[in-house]
This record gives structure tokens, C-alpha cells and sequence, in this order.
């Protein structure tokens, strides 16, 4: 199997460093039967997602074009680029904790040893053993969801059904009954949310699934929203709070903070610029300031918020009432 690998590493190094070989040439530098390298080529496409095309014009085996545009990186049995390795593991690890009592093993685990399947190699189950031990994903704050309310939400979202919830708002510490129509799940942070159209309320509503109490699939038809409507409404804010009228914040990051707070993405809209001392300003936008100041007082004395005045009120306040713990 070891030769069988070292092989298939050997077909690629060929194409990519020579940009395009032909069958003939294939089989004089691997010195195996045309039958042999047939099935590795198929293997390589089939079962690594290597994109290895034929180009009549060329008589040759060549890369796509995606190649060159996705910047694919080779890892040891893998054809993926980071983000799509850091998805596939986020996926492996977000569906097994779903899982916490077994309900939904039959339903996950077709999906699971698919994900195994593609994370292995030629070497086997045991190869991909090896990589998800050293490829960790961190879920550090993650609140379950008892996997029988997951069940009944994603069934419901499938098969475009109403919901009946028995919710806590903790916010206001109460519990209400309401009818909704599922439109998408979001995973954010480590925990999973459900937009759906509230038909108490005749509103957009975002669900932590965590503070489901009861849930139970009715038989009646969702409502059904254009996906341009929700995400207009759902996404518009910062962080997980949707909906309210946006406004835009500006913050200030100092020289150290700067370093990496110019590569991060804290909103989708967000812009910056440095500035000439070394500081980098960020402006982004937000509906309501909760997680907004939150983020902004992890940073601590490294960001200071320059506008709007009522965040910068927030932030004053809350950092007033931490400090007012620690005073003897």
C-alpha cells in the first residue's frame, strides 16, 4: 500500500511540474501496467478530488484550471485547500456532538464515515485516525442541544413544516408558546440558531435551539420567505443580533492590537485603515450594542470606541460596573 501512495504522490509531482504529461510518458516513469495506471488516475479523481483532466489537444493528462485560481495545497492523502479541510473537520466535529444520547447515530453516521472516508488515505481507516488526532478544531463555550429538538428542527426545515416551540427568552426570563415557520439553521460561536418566521409576532425571529423547552413538527405547510429577505433582515447586524435600525461603529485598535486586528474579520462589511501613528481604525455595522461592546471589552485597553456616543456610553458603563467588583 506504501508503494501504492508513493505512486500516486509521483503522478502528481509529474503533471505539476511538467504541467502536463501524457499517458505513454506516465507509464514509462512509473514503470507500471497501463491497466495499474488507469486505476490510479480514476483513484486519484474519484476518491482524493485530485481535479486531473484530459486534454485532447495536449494528448495529456493535465490540472484544471481551479488549480491555479483556489490555491490547492497537498496534504498527506488530502486535496483540499484550508478552508475547505477546516470545514470538513468543523463538520465531522459539529455533527458528532450533536449526537450527546445516540438519537440521531443512524441518521449522522452514513454522513460521519463519509467525512472519514474522504479524510483518509491510501493507507486506510487508520490514516485518517492519525490526521483528525493531530488537526484540532476548538468549540471552546459550546451549549448542546438536546439532539431530539435537533431532530424535529432540521426535520421541519427539510421538509418545509411548521414548528410548534415552547421557548425561553432569556432575556426577559419567560417561557411562551409560538407557532413558526423554519427558514435556515445557523451555527454561530458554537451554538446553533434557527431563523424562522414567528407567526405570533408576524416577524423574522432568531432561536437559540438550547433554550427550546418543547418542540413538536406539525403537519401544516411553512411559510415560505425569499432567502434575499432573510438574510437582508437576519444578517444586516452584528454578531448573532438581527433586526432594528443598523448604525455604524467606528473603533480604534492601538499599534499592538493593530497587528492583528488588521487581519481579522469581525463583520463581512467592516472596513479599516491605518492610520499614521500605527493605530488601525475599524468601521463596522451593528443593529443592537450587546455583543458589539462584549467583543470590544475583551480587548480591554488595547481598542477604544470613537463612535457613535451611545456605544461609547456602553462600553463606559459596563467597564464601570466590572471595576466597581474589584473595589475594596
Amino acid at each position: 500500500m506504501a508503494n501504492n501512495t508513493a505512486r500516486l504522490y509521483r503522478i502528481e509531482a509529474l503533471i505539476r511540474s511538467r504541467g502536463h504529461v501524457s499517458f505513454k510518458t506516465l507509464l514509462e516513469e512509473l514503470e507500471v501496467s497501463p491497466a495499474t495506471l488507469k486505476r490510479d488516475l480514476e483513484y486519484l479523481r474519484s476518491r482524493m478530488g485530485a481535479p486531473i483532466e484530459y486534454d485532447r489537444d495536449l494528448n495529456a493528462y493535465v490540472f484544471g484550471p481551479d488549480v491555479g485560481a483556489g490555491g490547492r495545497q497537498e496534504l498527506p492523502g488530502l486535496w483540499f485547500n484550508e478552508s475547505e479541510l477546516h470545514s470538513l473537520l468543523t463538520a465531522q466535529q459539529l455533527l458528532a456532538s450533536v449526537d450527546n444520547d445516540g438519537l440521531l447515530s443512524r441518521h449522522l453516521q452514513p454522513l460521519l464515515e463519509r467525512i472519514h472516508q474522504l479524510l483518509g488515505s491510501g493507507e486506510g481507516v487508520e490514516a485518517a485516525d492519525r490526521l483528525v488526532q493531530r488537526i484540532r478544531v476548538v468549540t471552546a463555550l459550546r451549549r448542546p442541544v438536546p439532539s431530539k429538538f435537533f431532530e424535529r428542527v432540521t426535520t421541519a426545515l427539510l421538509h418545509r413544516q411548521r414548528l410548534h416551540l415552547r421557548y425561553l427568552t432569556r432575556g426577559r426570563g419567560e417561557v411562551s408558546e409560538r407557532v413558526v415557520s423554519p427558514q435556515r439553521l445557523v451555527h454561530y460561536r458554537n451554538t446553533w440558531y434557527l431563523d424562522a418566521w414567528c407567526h405570533r409576532t408576524e416577524a423574522l425571529r432568531r432561536f437559540a435551539l438550547d433554550a427550546i423547552e418543547e418542540a413538536t413538527v406539525q403537519d401544516s405547510k411553512a411559510k415560505e420567505l425569499a432567502m434575499k429577505r432573510v438574510q437582508a433582515e437576519m444578517d444586516a447586524g452584528y454578531g448573532i443580533y438581527a433586526g432594528g435600525r443598523r448604525q455604524w461603529a467606528v473603533l480604534l485598535f492601538n499599534p499592538q492590537a493593530a497587528q492583528w486586528a488588521s487581519r481579522e474579520e469581525w463583520h463581512a462589511e467592516q472596513a479599516g485603515r491605518w492610520l499614521d501613528d500605527g493605530s488601525y481604525e475599524m468601521r463596522l455595522p451593528y443593529v443592537d450594542a450587546t455583543e458589539l461592546v462584549m467583543d470590544v471589552l475583551r480587548q480591554g485597553e488595547q481598542v477604544r470606541v470613537v463612535s457613535p456616543t451611545a456605544l461609547v456610553a456602553a462600553v463606559k458603563e459596563r467597564l464601570r460596573a466590572a471595576g466597581a467588583l474589584y473595589l475594596e
